[in-house]
């Protein structure tokens, strides 16, 4: 049995649970666009608004509920428009505030859902306010941190905060003060104990909530709040210390009452319009404080995507993870890739076996309760691009870690391939070398060379050679292809009655118990790992594999590199691998995911 005898003939046109009411986030799939990687209409090898909006069919046939995009604002692309000088227009690169407009108009036409980036932890260098506070207009320094420098003269940072991007996390201006920037120079913190602070964002909120878009994913919603006093940390490495131990940068309770102003707002505009924290927090508990019933709807789960393949962990994480949210009443939400990590294909081994494992691990996510994220170009499989050359990259991390022999200001030009790149690497790399680059090379959509129907031209990240059998237009209609099992997948997850929100299948919402499993039991009795109020419940397996139960529904995961023989826990509808069954026990295929009804 393979995935292309999935059960098509149990879909439905409809959510199982709740996307089309005011919930609708409770179950929904969203997908991540990074705006400058996903289509050029206009040649100059970026992507923008214009090409998203011709792409949206892909992603209603995907059987997506939502898209997020990343920073389209105007922005100097210091930090890939995530350093914004004006969060009210659209820069040139992508387009201009009507096709914005357009683009969310014509999602929703499609049924499809539109989330926007806000940034609200730090501007561009270019932000006017930023731009009067280096000027010495008068106040205008206190809306962002300007701290006197310690030392003789004043020449030592205010205090030993590191940069994610590496290097301190301060610099200084020409009168001599510093300023801080938990990010790349060009992206100053704000102080948001300034009053001016808050009404701008509630502002910005508003601005594109009128536009008509359906919800935000704040950009470093932990980071917004610092310690009273700024006070050192007391040794380096910190951006190792990024979610798992506490920092007086990070995960401060003062964050909880902007959630909250921000959770008043939207709710003025009717149910349905959500927030998102992207938010690194040191336990799962204290992650769920963000999706408290008054503050935001979800939260990031990092703890899921940095998990190693190793199922005990997995297993760990998942509890952890559905306990924390279950105490707040609110939903978990999955996630394996983004454009600040790499791509998991790549992390879980590459070449076939990883493949294998990311196929296996998308069944998994889109088996368990909650919210699921899906970033783009996973669902076609694409691997990390690990071998650009170093002219071409422009993560900040990057360029902070290297030592440059040519100029790097502004963005590259268009290229062709990674073959017509001459790479010049003249010095050894010293400090932190940029890893995100290389998940964020554009996506092939068609053709077998590039740009692979990206655009017109080339591409700001060069494209590798054979990524056109990795193309949409390529894995279309094969049912083996990564692309078909995500297309099967999401229209099982919304026919399958047990499977999509937290309460799916339960009959009456949270708190409901789990229907018979395939064995016949309840699970009322709370052993072998359930059941979960979300009518989950684990069941017994081999060593090496995970078997959980959802009602009518079962998954098993085994990640072993062997296969596994074991009594069928239902019947097989959609596989990553093929699978070997009789009716009564079934041959597992190493590194495989399969989900079972009954």
């Amino acid at each position: 049995m393979t995935h292309d005898s999935t059960a098509v003939q149990l879909a439905s046109s409809s959510s199982n649970a709740t996307a089309s009411g005011g919930g609708w986030w409770r179950d929904a799939v969203i997908y991540q666009v990074y705006v400058r990687s996903f289509a050029d209409s206009d040649g100059d090898g970026i992507g923008d608004l214009r090409g998203v909006r011709s792409r949206l069919p892909h992603l209603a046939r995907l059987g997506v509920d939502a898209v997020w995009l990343t920073p389209f604002y105007v922005s100097p692309q210091a930090d890939g428009g995530y350093d914004v000088a004006d969060y009210r227009a659209v820069d040139p690169l992508f387009g201009d505030l009507s096709d914005a407009d357009e683009l969310v108009r014509a999602a929703h036409a499609l049924g499809l859902r539109v989330i926007v980036d806000v940034v609200p932890n730090h501007t561009s260098e270019q932000h006017p306010w930023f731009r009067a506070a280096l000027a010495g207009e008068p106040g205008a320094r206190e809306r962002y941190h300007f701290r006197p420098g310690r030392g003789p003269g004043g020449a030592e940072p205010p205090n030993d905060w590191e940069s994610i991007f590496g290097g301190p996390a301060w610099t200084r201006v020409p009168d001599g003060d510093w300023y801080l920037h938990l990010f790349a120079p060009e992206q100053p913190d704000l102080d948001w104990d300034h009053p001016e602070v808050a009404a701008e964002f509630a502002s910005v909120l508003r601005f594109w909530l009128d536009l008509g878009i359906d919800g935000f994913r704040i950009d470093v919603a932990h980071g917004m709040v610092k310690a009273p006093g700024l006070p050192d940390i007391g040794r380096g490495a910190q951006a190792t210390l990024i979610g798992t131990e506490p920092l007086p940068f990070f995960d401060q309770d003062g964050v909880h009452e902007i959630h909250r102003s921000w959770r008043r707002l939207l709710d003025s505009y009717g149910s349905g319009r959500i927030g998102v924290a992207e938010a690194w927090a040191p336990t799962s508990e204290r992650l769920a404080l963000y999706v408290r019933p008054d503050e935001l709807h979800q939260a990031f789960n990092f703890r899921f995507l940095n998990c190693p393949w190793d199922p005990a962990a997995m297993r760990t994480v998942i509890d952890e993870s559905l306990a924390a949210t279950t105490a707040v009443g609110a939903p978990t939400t999955w996630v394996l890739s983004n454009h600040d990590v790499v791509r998991h294909v790549t992390r879980y081994g590459g070449g076939a076996r990883g493949l294998a494992r990311a196929r296996a691990a998308a069944l998994l996510m889109l088996a368990l309760p909650g919210s699921a994220y899906v970033y783009q170009g996973e669902e076609l499989g694409l691997p990390e691009v690990a071998d650009l050359p170093d002219r071409v990259r422009q993560d900040p991390a990057f360029r902070r870690g290297r030592r440059r022999m040519w100029d790097t200001d502004g963005p590259a030009e268009p290229v062709e391939s990674v073959e017509s790149v001459e790479s010049k690497d003249p010095v050894e790399p010293e400090g932190q070398d940029g890893l995100r680059d290389g998940c964020r090379v554009p996506l092939p959509w068609s053709g077998a060379e590039p740009p692979y129907g990206f655009g017109p031209t080339g591409s700001w990240l060069p494209q590798p050679a054979g990524w056109g059998g990795l193309s949409v237009a390529a894995q279309t209609g094969d049912p083996h292809s990564t692309l078909e099992l995500y297309r099967a997948a999401l229209e099982l997850r919304r026919a399958m009655p047990g499977l999509g929100a937290p309460e799916a299948g339960t009959g009456s919402g949270a708190g409901a118990q789990p229907g018979a499993g395939p064995d016949g039991s309840d699970g009322s009795d709370g052993s072998d790992g359930g059941p979960y109020p979300c009518g989950m419940r684990w069941q017994p397996a081999p060593e090496g594999v995970l078997l959980f139960t959802r009602p009518g529904f079962a998954c098993t995961l085994n990640s072993r590199p062997d296969p596994v023989e074991l009594p069928a826990p239902g019947r097989p509808v959609l596989s990553s691998a093929p699978v070997e069954t009789d009716g009564r026990t079934v041959r597992l295929p190493p590194d495989s995911c399969t989900w079972w009804s009954w």
